[in-house]
């Protein structure tokens, strides 16, 4: 299967609009996933059952550490195919307060070469009151551990954000087992200025509102950073955490840098701007998830995303204090079983490590944080 895929990839997919081919194999997913009975039975083959793979984290038991990132199913369309394929959750959207169609196409491209992919999504949507309804009709006990991702609309004003963002969260947290403040994207203009503490703090206040509102005030809140922060920057979003009760930090976006890509400088033009995400994201996103796990400790759940290809970029993610990892390039390249060979590669490392379960080895590479230097900068930041 997997070198089936590769042949595939190489003589079809690559060849096609890059969007395009992410339409057709979704749209085949849903297909399959639709028949009664497929996406259990996919599921009971391909999805993580060996014990030690089980992770408790955000008031939950997630069957596998291994996530779907959010921006693959926007709309919420299949959430239930997505775990099938093997992930441990899925993460939806970004969903907006209202329905947009994003940028202008062609949006989407790929580096094939750096194993990467570019887009300018722009946060391509329907909106979250119809992702609220169709998350109604998906209620079921066989649904996977599900993270709704909630990002502003672009028309909005920044000064509004907090108000478009709380819509969002009022209207989704019935369906979510934990919810993401998306602040990263590099495709919606103004939005990574949210990113900065006077502007994260009230826009948290007022999602934490909006979830009290819906009668969920105990919904895991996690936020989502990118990895062009400067590192003084990610201190101060991990000092927040800490003051504000956050949850969980998501580390990282998509980045807007071009450096060290094997790509030609034509293909890098052609594609454009946007953010990119892959292997080439690796190193600074490690880079960041470490920065943060020596600010926060276990005080704060850590998602680490961004370049994680195999089993050993899991495992690495792992050991440097992530308690969850997330995936969507490696999927794209890795092709449909790409969840499963990470995740049986991961138990195999738990096991030569020695350690009883991935949960155990979380943070074992990771030196002590600085408990007193967090502590007067918490204070101060609140």
């Amino acid at each position: 299967m997997t070198v089936f895929y590769q042949v595939l990839f190489s003589s079809v997919l690559r060849h096609m609009d890059a969007e395009r081919a992410h339409q057709l194999s979704f749209a085949a997913l849903r297909g399959v996933a639709a028949v009664p009975g497929v996406a259990a039975a996919v599921g009971r083959v391909l999805g993580p059952r060996e014990p030690e793979l089980t992770v408790h984290a955000l008031g939950r038991e997630f069957p596998g550490p291994l996530g779907m990132a959010a921006g693959f199913d926007k709309n919420a369309e299949s959430p239930h195919g997505l775990a099938a394929l093997g992930f441990g959750f899925v993460e939806i959207g970004t969903v907006t307060a209202q329905p947009q169609p994003g940028n202008p196409k062609p949006r989407l491209f790929r580096l094939v070469e750096d194993r990467a992919i570019v887009n300018r999504m722009g946060f391509n949507n329907e909106g979250s009151a119809l992702v609220a309804e169709r998350l109604h009709h998906q209620r079921s006990a066989g649904r996977p551990v599900l993270g709704v991702n909630i990002g502003k609309t672009k028309v909005t004003p920044e000064e509004d954000a907090p108000a478009d963002y709380a819509t969002s969260a009022r209207r989704l947290a019935p369906y979510a087992d934990y919810m993401v403040v998306n602040v990263s994207s590099p495709n919606t203009p103004g939005l990574r200025n949210l990113q900065g503490v006077e502007q994260l703090r009230p826009l948290l206040a007022a999602v934490r509102e909006a979830l009290a509102e819906a009668g969920r005030p105990e919904l895991p809140l996690l936020v989502k950073i990118a990895p062009d922060l400067a590192d003084e920057d990610v201190d101060a979003v991990a000092d927040l955490a800490l003051a504000e009760g956050l949850d969980g930090i998501i580390a990282t976006n998509t980045t807007v840098s071009r450096e060290g890509l094997a790509a030609s400088d034509e293909e890098v033009e052609a594609a454009g701007a946007g953010g990119l995400s892959g292997a080439p994201l690796k190193d600074r996103s490690l880079e960041v998830l470490r920065r943060l796990r020596s600010r926060v400790g276990d005080r704060v759940t850590l998602v680490a995303v961004g370049g994680i290809e195999t089993a050993e970029d899991a495992w690495a993610r792992i050991r440097a204090g992530a308690t969850l990892v997330q995936g969507y390039t490696g999927l794209i390249y890795g092709g449909p079983l790409w969840p499963r060979r990470v995740h049986r590669g991961l138990a195999r490392l738990v096991r030569e490590a020695g350690y009883a379960s991935v949960g155990d080895a979380v943070g074992s590479d990771a030196p002590p944080p600085d408990l007193t230097l967090v502590g007067d900068d918490v204070e101060a930041a609140s």
